[in-house]
């Protein structure tokens, strides 16, 4: 009996057979865990992560007291959208994980169109 991660990294290896990032349009990938949640702007033609942001981060620990919830999510969508514009980043393909599209992980994409992402 497989587990509940067992099938969510199923599902993450399916879609990433699909969803690949190159430098024009680099994927913006999340991982959820039970207390946090992180965020990165990887370039898989190079293996380099080009921006990146968890509920760890101080800016975020300061706004935020827990970082498992829908509104810490938000910030950090915000925040890891800010830094891949300062990067130079305008567009990006979304990886949501093998997590389904709704709670944190959309508020995270919500909160990275905010701040100017396009996906």
């Amino acid at each position: 009996m497989n587990s509940r991660n067992d099938n969510r990294v199923k599902r993450h290896e399916r879609v990433r057979k699909n969803v690949f990032g190159t430098p024009e349009m680099p994927r913006l990938c999340v991982f959820r865990s039970s207390k946090n949640i992180y965020a990165q702007v990887i370039d898989d033609v190079n293996g380099k992560t080009l921006a990146a942001a968890s509920s760890l981060d101080k800016e975020i620990k300061e706004q935020a007291a827990y970082g498992g919830n829908k509104a810490a999510a938000k910030l950090v969508g915000e925040l890891v959208g800010k830094r891949a514009k300062e990067a130079g980043i305008e567009t990006v393909t979304f990886d949501r994980g093998g997590y389904l599209y709704h709670g944190r992980v959309k508020e995270l994409a919500d909160g990275a169109r905010a701040a100017g992402l396009d996906f």
